[in-house]
């Protein structure tokens, strides 16, 4: 069993407006992403430095441990948080998530510290991906560093890659991947929404 953790930290710059609550199917994203992975786990939390936000949905809500490190404190805090070994974490901006997928990541999930994506190299899916409690040193030295990049501490724990040709079997579209930073994200995610409803 994984804990499962929805990041819902990021700023909605782009979007201009708080891109959780914008209705995908008639349903905002974020209660999408956790009917998506209820089922996978007995500890579902969201990672959120607003809870005033989220505290309608009835889950737990992690702040951070260190604040203002961007996404990389977010990843600490809710690994920090987690009732197991390892934690699944989605972006709270992914509507089309695929459970048998998330399944074979969490099925890796042994294997090594990180189980990751690799979509579109050289960059991995790093919000759609399960992380060990070994990678806790291994991030604190970054954010005590001010290196925030969230990949920095890849070189220091043990990386599990999932290739393309792997995840074809579970989402051959790769829609898992969609998420929504913009307005025009937003539209691209209504049209597929509506296929898949008139399909």
């Amino acid at each position: 069993m994984v804990s499962i953790a929805i990041l819902a930290g990021g700023q909605s710059k782009r979007m201009g407006r708080d891109k959780a609550f914008l209705e995908v199917g008639g349903r905002p994203v974020i209660e999408r992403v956790m009917g998506q992975v209820q089922s996978l786990t007995d500890d579902l939390f969201i990672s959120t430095n607003s809870p005033e936000k989220y505290v309608h949905l009835g889950l737990p809500l992690v702040p951070d441990i260190y604040p203002d490190k961007a996404a990389l404190g977010g990843l600490y805090s809710v690994i920090q948080a987690a009732r197991h070994a390892h934690v699944l974490v989605v972006a709270c901006d992914m509507p089309f998530l695929k459970v048998a997928l998330l399944q074979y990541l969490i099925d890796l999930a042994p294997q090594a510290d990180v189980v990751v994506p690799l979509i579109t190299p050289p960059q991995p899916e790093t919000l759609h991906a399960v992380y060990s409690k070994n990678c806790l040193p291994a991030i604190e030295r970054r954010l005590l560093a001010d290196q925030l990049r969230l990949i920095g501490f890849f070189a220091d724990v043990t990386v599990r890659y999932v290739e393309r040709d792997e995840i074809v079997k579970f989402d051959p579209e790769f829609h898992s991947f969609v998420n929504m930073n913009t307005p025009e994200d937003w539209q691209r995610v209504q049209a597929i929404a509506k296929a898949a409803q008139d399909s």
